[in-house]
């Protein structure tokens, strides 16, 4: 493990920051705690339901009509002189953020791709100027440090970048010298620089990436993940009304929750924190006095309980495919795969049985437009008995550390559906046993949820893990 410099990194999101209000908050926040000394921030959010987000306005200033560029660009500049005003900040040190905004179109871009990513990363960058001199003006001393002086090297696509390994020892070289004041370090989230030093951004809610990369590479004590919501709950509040708050989860707890809808993190955010080792606490803004949620390494965690949350998500499809002594024949799985991949496709999982075969896709990666051709070649090259595509495909992840040293918990999952008369499409265990996958309608998910949260959060009596 590695050795903790004894700080802490703390990203607000963008309903955080969305206005005066929000950062008088970020402010107290700060001052409750001088251990926290790196601050990652998003671009502003929505102050209200009707509300434009900075980040959309910045897409649209990048590629709009003159008009509507136009109007994109004085909306964004309003956002930020608001903030501002409310705290006196003179025109002086608002001009350059003005002014870069101004100038966005003039800079030199090798591609619309790489202009985009450049435009979108201006929310943060222009949010974390900006609340860097509002700290200053408060009495906390602070310094705007973008991504470049860190080291924050990404490749890939401009606007879907992934960090590169090097980004680590990076940070960690300037890490003494840049901690050795008591200065708190303002970080734009959400992009770094690619080979050519040309910006690129992580994809959409990539701020969370970037506190990871950051609390990875600084060795921080915790890094505190600031959101809208007290704390990470066993099931969507939306499905379940007032779910279990979960106090401690596990980092591969968080990430299987993740795949199957739970939105507090971005799916791809804490792998860097879970490669340094570092815990990583949500907690609410408005709410900072609550205990949140901490997400740990698997050996520093004990289970109270088998199941610690239910997750669904509507995004997928499913393709069943039924033909008798498929398992005798060498190949057939490949002869499949070759087929998904002469149109483009890849897919999720592909449980199957002696005679059955269930392929699980994305439906955000389906072009329907290709599937009736891709059915029928699937059904001439494999001679298929049965071949059905089912849109109506919704998975749910039931995820618990504790189910690795107890029986029955499917039993417990499939009894309860059966109970309340929902059929089980797909059923598949992870190798590590921690999480349980179920394919169900997607008329029937969101029952399917309440029935399982029942069976395990109230059946027993209790409302928690504890």
């Amino acid at each position: 493990m590695k050795e903790s410099s004894g700080m802490k990194v703390v990203k607000f999101g963008g309903s955080s920051l969305a206005d005066a209000e929000h950062y008088q908050e970020v402010i107290a926040i700060l001052n409750a705690d001088h251990e926290r000394r790196i601050v990652v921030v998003s671009a502003p959010g929505k102050r209200s339901e009707k509300d434009t987000k900075v980040t959309d306005l910045l897409i649209k200033y990048a590629t709009g009509t003159f008009m509507e560029a136009r109007k994109a660009l004085n909306s964004v500049i309003e956002r930020y002189r608001a903030i501002a005003n409310d705290f006196e900040v003179d025109e002086e040190a608002f001009r350059p953020i003005k002014q870069y905004l101004v100038d966005l179109p003039d800079f030199e871009y090798s591609s619309p791709e790489a202009q985009l990513a450049r435009f979108k990363a201006a929310g943060e960058r222009l949010n974390a100027e900006l609340l860097a001199v509002v700290l200053s003006k408060v009495g906390l001393t602070s310094r705007f440090i973008d991504p470049s002086e860190l080291g924050i090297i990404v490749d890939g696509d401009y606007n879907n970048a992934v960090v590169n390994r090097g980004t680590y020892q990076n940070i960690a070289k300037k890490r003494d010298q840049l901690l050795e004041t008591r200065d708190l370090l303002v970080v734009p989230g959400f992009y770094g620089y690619n080979k050519n030093n040309e910006v690129a951004t992580f994809s959409r809610g990539g701020s969370d990436i970037t506190g990871a990369i950051l609390a990875n590479g600084f060795a921080a004590e915790y890094y505190e993940n600031f959101t809208d919501v007290d704390s990470i709950y066993s099931a969507n509040p939306k499905v379940i009304k007032n779910p279990h708050p979960i106090d401690e989860m596990t980092y591969r707890e968080m990430r299987e929750l993740s795949y199957a809808g739970f939105s507090v993190f971005h799916d791809e955010a804490i792998i860097p924190a879970i490669e340094g080792r570092v815990p990583i606490v949500v907690k609410n803004t408005n709410h900072p006095e609550a205990v949140g949620t901490s997400i740990v390494p698997e050996d520093e965690f004990n289970a109270k309980g088998p199941v610690t949350g239910v997750a669904s998500s509507k995004r997928f499809a499913a393709l069943y495919l039924h033909r008798y002594l498929l398992n005798r024949e060498v190949g057939f799985t490949l002869k499949l795969l070759q087929i998904l991949y002469k149109y483009n496709i890849s897919y999720e999982h592909m449980p199957s049985g002696i005679d059955d075969l269930t392929v699980i896709f994305d439906r955000n990666q389906i072009d329907y437009t290709i599937l009736p051709s891709l059915l029928t070649d699937i059904h001439d090259e494999l001679q298929t008995d049965q071949l059905e595509w089912i849109d109506d495909y919704a998975i749910i992840m039931v995820v618990g550390e504790g189910m690795r040293n107890k029986v029955g918990t499917v039993d417990r999952i499939v009894s309860a559906l059966a109970q309340n008369k929902i059929g089980v499409q797909m059923i598949n265990q992870g190798a590590s046993r921690i999480s349980i996958m179920l394919g169900v309608r997607q008329s029937q998910v969101d029952d399917a949820v309440q029935y399982i949260y029942e069976e395990f959060f109230k059946k027993d009596g209790v409302e928690s893990n504890d």
